[in-house]
Parts: structure tokens; C-alpha cells; sequence
């Protein structure tokens, strides 16, 4: 009998907050860091007799997400009424477009088991409100050991896109690339920063096993991941339970499962809910999109991530993992394209961006928009490096002086006393016999042959380095010392 094998079979659901001053269907400001419960106003907090207003700037920063994701804009959507009850709803029902969306049938690309590109196909992408945040704490004092939970209806009524794909991902690993790569044309779009830390996007995941005998497993919904490590964890954890269950003839139930990252285990939170939905939501009309008003969002689109790093590597011969890392920041990618206007060779300015760029960045926790040095200077400095006028070791030097003193490049070499093209000819040869006078011990023990190895040698061309502050050429101090002590 044939061993069993099992296909997962997994879907990925995606909440992103949308980047606008004011909430979806009201005027209240969106800031993350007010104090709680004070960007609320009647109609967010569902109070009779309110109506809401479509924001339109939301619904612009929809169609530029779903543009991003390759969707194609509906000229027609409309929002429904989810009806349920939660104390972070305060209204009793959430405004959701979940039955006609205002985007549909896009597609992202990631890489395979085998490395090989394949399409996930995202169903939709559609606008709605999000409810309250609940926070729990074990006791508030009033009560001994008696838990108290606190809701903040500021985040009631902030713009989000949820953007579901079709069940097409095969695997943890394609989870998080699809995640990732989706977040990353969405911020390069302009419709929302998605930081993580923010808690501006969330995901759930789908998952459910097919088996070489026909049998399919229920499909199990898991919330609460948080980052993208606790995604790729959930999913393996989830595919080896239900894996097993089937393996041991056990039924995999349709369910909603709580990720527990500290335990790295999924835990049965409820059996899956079903909406009540109204036909529509009868206090906003249906929204109407002009081929106009798409194309005009469609104009303001800019390249995309990913097909940036493609032309990256395509046309300026920069390595696949060079590209990847410049391209996750849009901003970090515009730096690099301006530095490419002043005639530096594309790789050598990629690989400074990438290594010394983001290496002050980090060190010094600063964003590319405060980096000090401007692309022109940076493109100076690769290219005289490139050019032999300053070594590697000078070149770092004058980097981190540019950077720290906010300085330009021949500003940073006059203050740090370098001399351009390195020190050579009769000044390195006038260095080398003063060391040589100094160190007649070495100098004898090499002349009579005892230096097998070299290590006198190269203790000389050590002095010779740190006398000249690094500005000559180590091939040049070797073969000059050897010249010498013949």
C-alpha cells in the first residue's frame, strides 16, 4: 500500500491599516499615540441617529493597494452591515464592502519549494471599518484577583483594506514571502505604512490538508500573529496537527485556533462563526469609480518592489541579494538611484549602500532621511576609490567623518589629512629606510636568509602601513621594502 501523503492547502487573510488623517466614515483624526478614548465622536461610536460619511481619500488608498496587488477596480462596490456583538463593537454591527469589494482578482508572485516563481491569487481586496481594541489586565485593585478588561474606541471606525487570497499557498515559507512581498508593494504604493509594530497590519491564516486518498480536512482558521516568524511557526504547527489527526483517522473540525507563541502551540478558541449580513448598508449609497478617477490613480502608481530589483539585476548587474535588501525600502532605493545621476559604477554604489548606507542607519538608529551625506558625495567617494586615489580603508574613513560631521568629501579628506592617491614613490621609499635604520635586528635577521616565511617582511610592511596612515598601497609598500633590503 502506497504511504499517504498529505498537500497543504492554505489561505491567507490580511487587515491593513489605511494611511489617512481622518477614520472611514468620520472626521475623527486616526493617530495611533492619542491618549484612549479621545478620537471618538457620535457617529464611530454607532450613537442613534448618526450617519456615517465615506471618506474619499480612503477609498483612493484602497485602489492604489489593490492596484499594487495587480487588481483589477470595480466601477461599482457596495458596503454591507456585519452584524455581531463584541464590546469593541460599539455600534453592534461592522461597515464591511466583504460581499461586493471595491477590487478584485490580483495575483502576487513568490518562489516555490524549488525556487521556481508562482502565482498566489488574491480574490479581493475590500474596505471596511475596524472595531474597538480591548486591553486586559489581571486585577485593578478593586476587586482581589478579579480580572478587569478596558475598551479604547479610538481605533473604532480606522481605515482598513482586508485583502484575501485564494487558497493557493502550499507552505509556511510561501505564507511569509507572500506576507512579505505583499506589505512591501503596499508601502511602496502609498497606501499605508504597514508597521508591524503599530499593529498596522494583521493575518490569519487558513489551513486545511488534502490527502493522496481523496480525504480533505476542514478548514481551521488561526488568529492572533503578530509578526512574520510567528506566521511562518503557526502554520508549520498547524499542518503537523492536522497532519497527524488524519494520519490517526481523527476529524479535523472547522474552527477558529488561538496561536500562543510563548508555548509555540495553537490552542481550539471557537467553532467558526457565521456573519448575519443586511442585504446593504442602507444609510451609505453604492460608490461609483469613473474610468477617469482610475486612471488617475493608475498614473500616480510607482514601480513596484519587486520589478524594481528585477531591473536592478537585469540592467545594472547588481547580485539578486543586493537588490533585495536596497528595494525593501522605497526610500532607501530612491537614495541609491539619485547616487546613480553623478556617474558611479551602479555595483560598487549598491554595495555601499548595502554595507556602510545601512550600517550607520542601524548603529545609529536613524532613518534614510536623515543620512547626512548627500548621493552626490557618496558617488564621489565610490568613485574615487574605484579610481585608486583613495584606498578601501581611507574610503570608510572619509564616510564616517562625512557622516558625523555632516561634511563633503573634500572637506572630510583635508580635515583627516589624507592624501589623495596614497603616499608613493620617493616619500614611501624615504618612510621605508628610516624603518629600516630603526629596526636593523629584522633587517639583518632578513638579509641572512633566516626569514623563511616571511613573517619579518611582514612585520616591515605592518610599520610602513601605520606609519603612512593606510595611504599607500600594500602591493606598492611590499615590493619596495623587498627592493630595499636586498
Amino acid at each position: 500500500m502506497a504511504e499517504l501523503t498529505f498537500t497543504p492547502v492554505i489561505g491567507i487573510e490580511i487587515h491593513i491599516r489605511l494611511k489617512s488623517d481622518t477614520k472611514i466614515f468620520c472626521s475623527c483624526s486616526t493617530n495611533p499615540d492619542s491618549e484612549p478614548n479621545t478620537n471618538i465622536c457620535p457617529v464611530c461610536m454607532g450613537l442613534p441617529g448618526t450617519l456615517p460619511r465615506l471618506n474619499h481619500k480612503v477609498v483612493e488608498q484602497g485602489m492604489r493597494a489593490g492596484l499594487a496587488l495587480n487588481c483589477g477596480i470595480r466601477p461599482k462596490s457596495l458596503f454591507f452591515r456585519k452584524s455581531y456583538f463584541y464590546p469593541d463593537l460599539p455600534k453592534g454591527h461592522q461597515i464591511s464592502q466583504c460581499d461586493l469589494p471595491i477590487t478584485t482578482e490580483g495575483f502576487i508572485e513568490v518562489h516555490d519549494e524549488n525556487g521556481n516563481l508562482k502565482k498566489i491569487r488574491v480574490h479581493h481586496l475590500h474596505l471596511e471599518e475596524d472595531v474597538g481594541s480591548l486591553h486586559h489586565s489581571a486585577s485593578d485593585g478593586r476587586l482581589e484577583g478579579a480580572a478587569t478588561s478596558y475598551v479604547d474606541y479610538n481605533r473604532s471606525g480606522m481605515p482598513l483594506a482586508e485583502i484575501v487570497s485564494e487558497p493557493d499557498v502550499s507552505s509556511a515559507k510561501e505564507a511569509v514571502e507572500y506576507v512579505t512581498t505583499l506589505r512591501r508593494r503596499v508601502i511602496y504604493s502609498g497606501a499605508s505604512d504597514v508597521e508591524l509594530e503599530k499593529g498596522m497590519m494583521r493575518f490569519d491564516a487558513n489551513v486545511s490538508m488534502k490527502c493522496s486518498d481523496g480525504r480533505w480536512g476542514r478548514k481551521v482558521e488561526v488568529k492572533n500573529m503578530n509578526s512574520f516568524k510567528a506566521l511562518e511557526r503557526a502554520i508549520e504547527f498547524e499542518i503537523k496537527r492536522q497532519r497527524k489527526m488524519m494520519l490517526n483517522g481523527e476529524e479535523v473540525k472547522q474552527e477558529t485556533r488561538h496561536w500562543n507563541d510563548a508555548k509555540g502551540v495553537t490552542t481550539a478558541s471557537r467553532t467558526k462563526e457565521f456573519y448575519r449580513k443586511f442585504i446593504v448598508e442602507p444609510d451609505l449609497p453604492p460608490l461609483h469609480i469613473s474610468q477617469e478617477e482610475i486612471d488617475a490613480v493608475k498614473a500616480k502608481m510607482p514601480e513596484m518592489p519587486d520589478v524594481k530589483a528585477n531591473r536592478y539585476v537585469n540592467e545594472l548587474n547588481i547580485p539578486r541579494e543586493v537588490a533585495d535588501v536596497i528595494t525593501d525600502d522605497k526610500n532607501l532605493a530612491a537614495y541609491f538611484e539619485e547616487c546613480l545621476k553623478f556617474d558611479a559604477n551602479p555595483v560598487r554604489i549598491s554595495h555601499w549602500v548595502r554595507t556602510e548606507v545601512l550600517r550607520v542607519l542601524n548603529e545609529t538608529q536613524k532613518k534614510i532621511s536623515d543620512f547626512t551625506i548627500t548621493p552626490e558625495n557618496l558617488a564621489k567617494l565610490v568613485s574615487r576609490v574605484d579610481e585608486g586615489k583613495l584606498s578601501t580603508t581611507q574610503g570608510k574613513e572619509v564616510f564616517d567623518y562625512m557622516f558625523k560631521n555632516n561634511s563633503g568629501i573634500d572637506e572630510a579628506i583635508k580635515n583627516l589629512g589624507i592624501t589623495e592617491g596614497g603616499v608613493a614613490g620617493n616619500a614611501l621609499n624615504e618612510i621605508i629606510q628610516n624603518i629600516l635604520k630603526e629596526n636593523p635586528d629584522v633587517l639583518e635577521e632578513i638579509k641572512s636568509g633566516k626569514d623563511k616565511k616571511g613573517k619579518k617582511l611582514k612585520f616591515l610592511q605592518g610599520l610602513v602601513m601605520k606609519e603612512t596612515k593606510g595611504q599607500a598601497k600594500p602591493q606598492e609598500v611590499a615590493a619596495a621594502i623587498e627592493e630595499a633590503v636586498k
